[in-house]
């Protein structure tokens, strides 16, 4: 069986990511699903709807179950993320895009400071 070149590529460019890159790609990936989400509300496209938010919910679960809770700042993170994963719940269930604009402007501030920590982390180290 032939190997998809785009799939290897894929999937060597993910595992070398650095942890900092593989955070925004995941954050990235959460604002897109919900946008997406939000789109299919205004379009009344209910399955489109339901899929995508329904992936949003997964990365940010994948998120919680990731975080070290040696750290103080994990509980903090725990307890946004199921803030994020409620909202846009109640989003795909209610069909209201309200929600959404309140979780993705908060969600791309988060990807944000997580990029500027791994900016800085690796300035220090170099």
């Amino acid at each position: 069986m032939r190997t998809n070149p785009y799939e290897s590529y894929k999937k060597q460019s993910i595992m070398t990511m650095t942890p900092g890159d593989m955070l925004f790609t995941l954050y990235s990936e959460v604002v897109k699903q919900c946008t997406v989400g939000k789109n299919a509300i205004v379009k009344k496209d209910f399955g489109e709807t339901n899929q995508a938010l329904q992936k949003a919910q997964k990365i940010l679960a994948h998120l919680k179950a990731t975080l070290d809770f040696k750290y103080d700042i994990s509980n903090n993170l725990s307890a946004l993320y199921d803030y994020f994963i409620e909202q846009i719940r109640s989003a795909n269930i209610r069909k209201d895009t309200a929600p959404l604009d309140e979780v993705i402007p908060m969600i791309t501030e988060l990807q944000e400071a997580y990029a500027q920590a791994d900016k800085n982390s690796r300035t220090k180290q170099a």
